[in-house]
Parts: C-alpha cells; sequence; structure tokens
C-alpha cells in the first residue's frame, strides 16, 4: 500500500481530539498522538477512514 502525501498527513487530525495523526507503517493506519486518545483510525485502499466508530481503542487489536 502507498502512503498519504505528507501534504494529506499534516492537514488530518484526529476527528475525536484533534490532535495529529501520525502514520503507523507497520499497522497501516493513522494513530492520535493526543496523550489522552491514541485512536487508531485504519486507511483502507489508501483511504483513511476517519470515523471514531472505525477508530481501534488503545491497547486492542485491529
Amino acid at each position: 500500500m502507498s502512503d498519504l502525501p505528507a501534504e494529506v498527513l499534516e492537514l488530518l487530525v484526529c476527528p475525536a481530539c484533534h490532535a495529529t495523526l501520525a502514520w503507523d507503517y507497520e499497522a497501516s493506519e493513522l494513530a492520535c498522538t493526543g496523550p489522552d486518545c491514541g485512536l487508531a483510525y485504519p486507511v483502507r485502499d489508501g483511504i483513511p477512514i476517519l470515523l471514531v466508530d472505525e477508530a481501534r481503542r488503545p491497547g486492542t487489536a485491529g
């Protein structure tokens, strides 16, 4: 799977807490950098799914 362009990643924020997102290459997901949030959002076919209902909670398997 291709990476998201840096320009796009800079614009994206966590829908739950508005913290920045970091690309997790190993899991192919965007992880919230907020210390109290930490949700991980899936990326499917190169498209970030930024829905809280679709996010993985910290410490749970994807």
